[in-house]
């Protein structure tokens, strides 16, 4: 069970039945020294309102361990924690019926919340309580999906534009199969996919708006049709900049650059996750900026605010998804040779060029550089990142 527990789910239940023995009792005396005569002396017992030997409480609790260890969860179990309630005296003859239940999962601390519960040959509830289990790992855990096993798939959002192209001609060139979304440039993504398909890889195209669930899910599935998997998600698509200042900037321009590219994101991660996570590898990057970094660019004040929340989303992921195998990593080019820096005057692009230490600008290949490294074997401990493709602009 130490590679199992994505496997285990609440409402799980695991018991074992034991019939308690005088011999039982004699073993945990000499165990733990308590000979109360409540426990071994019949004379004594008789005496008192039990009329009975009473076996040990924590004799039949132990039965818990017994469980937790070999049952549910098994190998790797920790037991951390334990309330018990003492409800009826376990008797010499009693068969002893002892339950786990899986009440709570906390996927990240790999910890299960029990419900305990011991009942007698009568059906009668003897003991109750909580308890909790860390299921630990091994030092070198087994890889649980070989390379040769991964569905090598990608999605790439956006795939039509600038970046979007370069990432998947080079994820393409890595040997992943590529689904390129696109929302209004069929001509440039049916371009992509040709020139992917004209090398050892596939490609297709899915025009979907990923700002809206149906098409998170459209992608998906078109992805699981073709290809059979995916492994790899690349949260790229952005609308135009379209800089304003303030006085004339409507909410609506905030909200289609979050519905997009936050919205967007939040999409694809829900329906990719089940499938990275059942074979518990995969690879999101998300495409932010160095908007986020440097002197703030003034009028792009909607764009930021969007770019700003995919970051925060990028790390609350990574937290989340890394006990399930996979990693969340953030992308943030400086200014990049683009449609998108069309209404820039050149002037401005010329003086940023000059202010880099490399003294150019960014170009598409190297932002799809940067995530081909992410979504590589080499980055496989590297999750909750950001890798700044700015030329040194921005340094922090």
């Amino acid at each position: 069970m130490f590679d199992n527990f994505e496997a285990i789910q609440i409402g799980d239940t695991k018991s074992l039945v034991k019939t308690i023995t005088e011999s039982d009792v004699r073993k945990f005396v000499e165990m733990t020294g308590d000979d109360n005569p409540l426990h071994v002396d019949r004379a004594y017992a008789e005496s008192t309102a039990f009329k009975d030997i009473v076996v040990h409480g924590m004799l039949g609790a132990s039965f818990i361990s017994t469980v937790i260890g070999t049952k549910l969860p098994g190998t790797g179990a920790l037991w951390v924690s334990q309330n018990i309630e003492f409800l009826l005296p376990v008797r010499l003859g009693d068969v002893l019926t002892i339950c786990c239940t899986v009440i709570k999962k906390h996927e990240r601390e790999r910890l299960l919340e029990l419900d305990t519960r011991i009942l007698n040959q009568n059906q009668q509830l003897v003991l109750t309580g909580q308890g909790k289990v860390k299921l630990l790992t091994t030092a070198a855990p087994t890889e649980h999906a070989q390379q040769a096993q991964r569905p090598r798939v990608a999605i790439v959002t956006g795939g039509a534009g600038g970046i979007g192209n370069a990432i998947c001609l080079r994820l393409a060139k890595d040997g992943y199969h590529v689904v390129v979304n696109y929302h209004g440039r069929a001509d440039r993504a049916t371009e992509i996919v040709e020139k992917v398909n004209a090398g050892d890889t596939r490609a297709i195209a899915v025009q979907a708006d990923v700002s809206t669930e149906l098409g998170a899910e459209k992608l998906i599935k078109a992805a699981l049709q073709e290809f059979g998997g995916i492994s790899v998600l690349v949260n790229n698509a952005s609308p135009h900049i379209n800089p304003k200042p303030l006085a004339s900037t409507q909410w609506t321009d905030v909200q289609q650059q979050l519905d997009v590219q936050v919205k967007g994101a939040f999409n694809l991660t829900r329906v990719c996750v089940p499938h990275m996570a059942v074979q518990r590898w995969g690879r999101i990057v998300n495409i932010t900026s160095q908007v986020l970094d440097g002197p703030p660019s003034v009028t792009w004040t909607g764009y930021a605010i969007a770019k700003g929340a995919l970051a925060v989303f990028s790390n609350y992921m990574a937290a989340e998804l890394g006990p399930q195998g996979i990693t969340v990593n953030c992308v943030s080019p400086g200014m990049c040779e683009t449609g998108l820096i069309g209404d820039i005057p050149e002037k401005v692009q010329l003086m940023v060029a000059r202010q880099t230490p490399l003294r150019r600008l960014a170009k598409p290949a190297d932002v799809a550089a940067a995530v081909a490294y992410l979504v590589s074997d080499d980055a496989g401990f590297v999750t909750g990142d950001t890798v700044a493709v700015n030329g040194g602009m921005a340094m922090r």
